[in-house]
């Protein structure tokens, strides 16, 4: 007689030597930190056995999922508010910074080549400038040759942290954003292709000549699509890099800010670029499920310690170390 699935789970357990699953760690939200988390989620697993699930949902899915209680951990590139959290009893820290860049296509035009400012960036996602060969374009790039083709916005369409990143920088940059658009992880576009995520915009700009739209970073190297240069608070024209990320990063006071909810965008500094955030995870402070909590503390702690030349890599900055020592100040808390 065979035995019984139950009877099997309790001969093993009852067995020394037996192999036995090892545990996993559930985690969902932002896409601008997916590359990373899976890059350490790989390492983790190879060093302790753990597994680390991560879905890229998005930073507004991220939030509501952790608040319900389905998985360990939630990630959002766009910090909770102190009474959420204290109401949700959830512990909130950054473990990265990055950037996020504007690409295009456009023929014959390479990678930086092309110049915008906030102001006309604005204008162009909400309609005002529709046209490549637009003055206010040309203006800025009097070296290219501009087409007279639409411009063809393409926008996060479900809760993202790079659309809350993008409109707070817009917001301090144009006075007609702040007032008609404003600041969310969702907007009521006036026009344009909906995608999801970084993933979804690096994809479908490629598609369309005149295409304009905003992804993660290291979605946009990995895919080698043609980012642009911004001109930032100081005036000076910069291409988003690593430096230029970990410049914007270094202005920012994190000893002042509640719960690390740092804003890095429009910084000043000459070699800052005007569109960087920091990345959020949310971990409830008593969890359902025991021990989950720590499991999911243990494997960023290891992050901290051995995961810095993956952020590198992957085109992020690493949290200064003072910010990682206060953050686990606050675990033992």
């Amino acid at each position: 007689m065979r035995l019984s699935i139950l009877s099997v789970a309790a001969v093993m357990a009852l067995l020394p030597n037996a192999v036995r699953a090892e545990p996993e760690i559930l985690g969902t939200g932002a896409a601008f930190a997916a590359p990373l988390y899976s890059k350490w989620s790989e390492d983790y697993k190879a060093s302790s056995g753990v597994q680390v699930n991560y879905q890229a949902t998005g930073s507004g899915v991220g939030q509501k999922q952790v608040v319900v209680g389905t998985v360990d951990f939630g990630a959002s590139d766009v910090p909770m508010e102190a009474s959420k959290l204290q109401e949700s009893n959830l512990l909130q820290f950054p473990t990265a910074v990055g950037g996020l860049d504007v690409i295009v296509n456009l023929p014959n035009v390479s990678v930086n080549a092309l110049h915008l400012t906030g102001p006309v960036l604005a204008d162009i996602y909400m309609g005002k400038i529709t046209k490549w060969d637009d003055p206010q374009i040309t203006r800025l790039n009097p070296d290219l040759s501009l087409p007279s083709i639409p411009i063809i916005p393409v926008h996060h369409a479900s809760a993202s942290g790079m659309t809350f990143a993008i409109s707070r920088y817009l917001s301090k940059v144009s006075p007609d954003w702040k007032t008609s658009m404003g600041i969310g992880l969702t907007l009521e576009w006036p026009s344009g292709v909906g995608v999801h995520g970084s993933a979804g915009a690096s994809g479908e700009v490629p598609k369309f000549v005149g295409a304009i739209g905003y992804a993660e970073s290291s979605y946009v190297t990995s895919n080698h699509l043609v980012s642009v240069q911004i001109m930032n608070k100081a005036g000076k024209y910069v291409s988003p890099t690593a430096e230029t990320f970990a410049a914007s990063a270094q202005q920012a006071d994190w000893a002042a800010s509640q719960n690390f909810a740092v804003d890095l965008t429009d910084m000043p500094g000459d070699q800052s670029w005007p569109i960087v955030t920091a990345t959020f995870v949310l971990v409830p402070k008593n969890p359902a499920k025991v021990g989950a909590s720590e499991g999911v503390l243990k494997f960023f702690g290891w992050a901290y310690d051995n995961g810095d030349d993956d952020v590198r890599q992957l085109q992020y900055v690493p949290l200064p170390k003072t910010v990682k020592e206060e953050i686990r100040s606050k675990w033992k808390k």
